[in-house]
């Protein structure tokens, strides 16, 4: 089987080419031609030899995911079904801000949390996504731009779609090097951010890895009674560990964490929570995202309401707490991570 060049970090393609009797820079001149000229065929590298590109034919290739299903929202927002060389489908969407175009994508094929809010795990994993896999949604996404004639390819990409990034810390980890690389995607650190449910020794090797890419953290409830209910991983790793490893990681990093926080109707959303999540997040140096909830017909749980989002809000801001909701993206469409899959499954299913 061809190997995927895609899903090689500068350095490790460095050493492949040294492992094939070439220079280490040869591997920049590939990284310039499939990333900065967006050449997909080794024949047209011209500055590389007749013979060398024989070998690169025979023993490597450069795939990229293919648009299985597309979703196009009234406000642009694009979300795209990708199928994988074996078949296996993921979700990743497009969203246009006003300082760019974020990719939001997807680390696993389905995913084990057990978020029992959350579309994406009405689905099972079923294996992680490597690093060229990775690359390639945000290059399908790229490709896209480049067909609207788009000034601006991909700016900012979030690991928020299906699965978790901390169980998958190898291939996640290559993918932001890749991302961030200067000849590769060259997307900036501070422009990339990693969503993790809360994996306390991998917050913590985060930390370590000498990124300035961003953290964020899928929090979901202040105590530790509300987050059993709806996370399971909280059961493994409680609250108490969470912020712990958050701690650590910015005493490493020198880096702020953002808290994501749905608000579920009933469920997390009182002024009480608010308190509660206030007193939880102090010994830590970090923003709350509140986000409001994209209703999932198979779940029952409800989106608060507009009166209690501003209270919880409000009340945060009176703690002292930095805290922004985030801008909604494609609510005409199937807009949580993991609807679209789903629906496609269903649909496979019953034929």
């Amino acid at each position: 089987m061809k190997i995927n060049l895609y899903g090689k970090t500068l350095a490790q393609l460095e050493e492949l080419m040294i492992q094939e009797g070439q220079k280490a820079f040869r591997a920049r001149q590939i990284y310039k031609w499939i990333y900065e000229k967006n050449v997909t065929d080794f024949s047209q590298m011209s500055d590389i030899s007749l013979k060398f590109i024989s070998v690169l034919n025979e023993k490597y290739c450069l795939e990229k995911p293919k648009i299985y299903l597309r979703q196009d929202s009234v406000d642009k927002t694009v979300k795209l079904l990708l199928e994988m060389q074996d078949g296996a489908k993921v979700e990743t969407v497009l969203m246009r801000y006003n300082y760019g175009n974020v990719a939001c994508v997807s680390s696993q094929v389905g995913c084990n949390m057990g978020c029992s809010f959350c579309a994406s795990g009405l689905l099972k994993k079923v294996r992680n996504l490597t690093s060229e896999e990775m690359i390639g949604e945000v290059l399908v996404l790229n490709d896209l731009l480049r067909q609207e004639n788009n000034s601006k390819l991909v700016t900012h990409v979030v690991v928020m779609g299906t699965g978790e990034p901390f169980d998958n810390y190898n291939n996640v980890m290559d993918f932001v090097r890749i991302l961030n690389e200067q000849r590769g995607l060259a997307i900036g650190a501070r422009h990339i951010t990693v969503s993790t449910c809360g994996i306390p020794d991998k917050i913590r090797a985060y930390g370590k890895e000498g990124l300035q890419i961003n953290l964020a953290i899928s929090l979901h409830a202040p105590n530790n009674k509300i987050r059993d209910s709806i996370m399971k991983i909280n059961k493994a790793y409680p609250l108490e560990e969470i912020i712990l490893a958050v701690k650590d990681y910015i005493e490493s990093s020198s880096r702020r964490v953002t808290y994501e926080y749905i608000l579920l109707k009933g469920i997390n959303d009182s002024i009480e929570n608010a308190d509660e999540l206030t007193k939880l997040i102090a010994p830590t140096f970090a923003y709350v995202n509140l986000i409001p909830y994209n209703e999932v017909a198979e779940n029952g749980y409800k989106r608060a309401d507009n009166k209690s989002v501003k209270a919880f809000m409000d009340r945060l801001i009176k703690n002292g707490v930095n805290v922004t909701i985030r801008k909604e993206f494609g609510s005409d469409i199937d807009a949580a991570c993991g609807q679209l899959r789903a629906k496609n499954e269903r649909m496979i299913k019953n034929g």
